[in-house]
């Protein structure tokens, strides 16, 4: 049985990547800051026989993501979901408004935490069948499709993130590990708001499609949810 496991799984794209990937057959560990409040996914997991857990997991905690790994230790992973992320809200993404303590907080969690999350268990993922790491970014990162400026720490989070994975891609292909880069598209979330275009249903099951036919001339790649490539 193939295994996967997501992070940010309680809501939004995360809690739909959990439901499309259990409904293909798969074992899915879902993570999440807060579990006991996740009501969505809990009724989930205990509908699932067992296929769906739930762990405890803020990816920027280090003493969390350092025990769940030890916990998943020697248990292989086809598929690592690095979903979590924060948008700090669009008053304090404007100029002349950007807290420093807030863009530290928000490059912890949409820049830093996917590449902790990934060095904690790329043997796992070393040790599976697909040996995919998928990484879920905006095109809000990307430099050439900002035609409206603001959404500064929010923004350069994501274009972070983007080069982060770029070297991850290089660094990790020696392992036979692929190593993608999505933007989901704008999508109906609790971030995404109710007026943007696409379903969480659509966005991953597009996603989901990307990342199950994903050949090394992907790996690497600026993607969206729908195929297309994304300029950096």
């Amino acid at each position: 049985m193939p295994t996967a496991l997501v992070t940010g799984a309680n809501r939004g794209l995360g809690l739909e990547f959990v439901k499309q990937i259990h409904a293909q057959g798969w074992r899915v560990y879902a993570c999440c800051r807060n579990p006991s409040s996740a009501d969505s996914l809990l009724q989930l997991a205990q509908d699932s026989g067992g296929r769906v857990t739930i762990h405890t997991l803020a990816v920027d905690n280090a003493s969390q993501l350092s025990k769940l790994a030890l916990e998943l230790k020697d248990q292989p992973l086809d598929l690592l979901i690095n979903n979590a992320g924060i948008y700090s809200g669009r008053n304090g993404e404007r100029f002349g408004m950007c807290s420093t303590d807030e863009w530290l907080k928000v490059f912890q969690v949409n820049t830093l935490a996917p590449l902790r999350v990934t060095e904690a268990f790329v043997e796992n993922v070393a040790q599976s069948e697909l040996k995919i790491i998928a990484n879920i970014t905006s095109k809000m990162g990307s430099l050439g499709d900002n035609t409206s400026g603001g959404a500064y720490m929010y923004r350069s989070s994501k274009a972070a993130l983007n080069m982060v994975v770029k070297s991850m891609a290089h660094d990790l292909e020696p392992q036979g590990i692929k190593v993608a880069l999505l933007h989901p598209g704008w999508v109906k979330t609790d971030m995404g708001g109710p007026n943007a275009l696409i379903s969480p249903q659509q966005s991953v099951a597009g996603m989901l499609k990307i990342l199950l036919n994903l050949g090394w001339q992907d790996s690497g790649r600026f993607l969206a949810y729908d195929g297309k490539e994304i300029a950096w």
